[in-house]
């Protein structure tokens, strides 16, 4: 008798898999949506489900609909990159947002995504859609592109020649250009996007050093796009960047 794809998933893999259905736009599901999104019998789905809530992976509420538990939180605070780097950046991160009132974002390099390990803002600051624990592609954001660009040779042309999602008018698409793009932000030392996002925001990033490692992470101001300084807040980001490289390196 055949054996389907269910079957064949280990019981941490069926777990795993209901874990990984809960993302920004559905962070609360029924059972039913479980079962459905990780691709599971109704039964399995149930019984994993109320062997994660038993141990705090996920949270079950009066209505019935599963959430992330708390227990879950607290041990992906342990990763390293949202410990100890967090923990280094956030002070330099907070001069950064007192000097500008601005979005300031720091994110990692995890595949072909920049994985946003920290977000402040503020009332004033420009609306953004990323958050903290919040994955977004690397060519159309500030911090992504920092660290496409300092990404070794094998894995941009392994990004390149992957079909580029364009999310407004302004996103770089095009291979070409978008490899020229890079290699005038190595060049200059910082990346700047344009409305390649979301309409209405500009950033600015710079890579965080790490000697013969390539970057421990990319760091990053996003700004409402009328306004025309952004080449001037590469000072402070590169200082603030290499505040965190020196912290990382001396513990």
């Amino acid at each position: 008798m055949a054996v389907d794809g269910t079957h064949r998933r280990s019981v941490a893999g069926r777990a795993l898999a209901l874990l990984g259905v809960f993302d920004a736009n559905h962070p609360r599901l029924r059972l039913a949506d479980l079962a459905r999104r990780a691709d599971l019998p109704a039964a399995t789905a149930h019984r994993l489900a109320g062997e994660l809530v038993s141990w705090g992976a996920l949270d079950r509420d009066a209505d019935g609909y599963f959430s992330i538990g708390l227990r879950l939180w607290e041990a992906a605070t342990l990763a390293p990159v949202a410990g100890r780097l967090r923990e280094v950046a956030l002070p330099f991160m907070q001069d950064l947002y007192e000097t500008t009132r601005e979005n300031i974002h720091l994110a990692v390099h995890d595949g072909f995504d920049a994985l946003y390990v920290e977000k402040l803002s503020g009332h004033r600051s420009v609306p953004v859609i990323s958050r903290t624990g919040a994955r977004l592609p690397l060519h159309p954001t500030g911090v992504g592109k920092a660290l496409l660009a300092h990404a070794d040779a094998g894995f941009v042309r392994a990004y390149l020649s992957r079909p580029l999602r364009r999310f407004t008018p302004y996103t770089i698409t095009e291979r070409a250009r978008l490899a020229r793009e890079l290699r005038v932000t190595v060049a200059r030392g910082y990346a700047l996007t344009s409305e390649e996002m979301t309409l209405g925001s500009s950033s600015v990033a710079v890579p965080i050093p790490l000697d013969g490692r390539g970057p421990a992470g990319a760091l990053g101001v996003v700004v409402r796009s009328v306004r025309t300084d952004l080449h001037r807040l590469v000072p402070d980001l590169r200082a603030a960047a290499n505040g965190i490289a020196r912290r990382l390196a001396a513990t």
